[in-house]
């Protein structure tokens, strides 16, 4: 059973896309992304927060595009390098991030973790911290809860 601030138990190797999200190397599971882009443009949406930085037209469809940097803590990503779009429960959204490295095998034993860093609001975000090399790498939880607020903003602005 779970407990209150501990993170779901997650297979013990998987495959991530892992990238740079500000001075921070993070991956997210294969399977929850949907492609790799170039930035599109990006139009500011008001009342949501600091986090999201507007919305973008992908393949057609309006898109909520939240700065992964910010969100974790790390600062503004001021110059994202590329989207990554992921699935949600309600709808794709586009994370701003640095460069895309690849895709890789990531052993979650080891993306574990001190608990104080995965303790109260940072565990929605972050299933565990692991290294690469001597650097750590934060193995993000599924991003598919974004803030009702995002979502009722972008209702406000037409985003289906």
């Amino acid at each position: 059973m779970r407990q209150y601030g501990q993170a779901p138990e997650i297979e013990a190797v998987i495959t991530a896309l892992v990238f740079r999200a500000g001075p921070l190397l993070c991956a997210l599971r294969l399977d929850e992304v949907i492609e790799t882009m170039r930035p599109m443009e990006t139009l500011p949406l008001a009342g949501t927060p600091t986090f999201v930085l507007g919305i973008s037209i992908l393949r057609g469809v309006p898109t909520p595009v939240i700065d992964v940097s910010r969100l974790l803590g790390g600062g503004a990503c001021d110059n994202p390098q590329r989207y990554v779009t992921v699935r949600t429960e309600r709808g794709a959204v586009a994370l701003a991030t640095g460069p895309v490295l690849g895709i890789r095998t990531v052993d979650t034993d080891e993306a574990g973790g001190h608990p104080a860093l995965l303790g109260g609001a940072s565990s929605r975000l972050v299933a565990g911290v692991g290294t690469v090399g001597a650097e750590p790498l934060m193995l993000l939880q599924s991003m598919r809860t974004v803030p009702d607020e995002v979502w009722e903003a972008a209702a406000a602005a037409g985003v289906p």
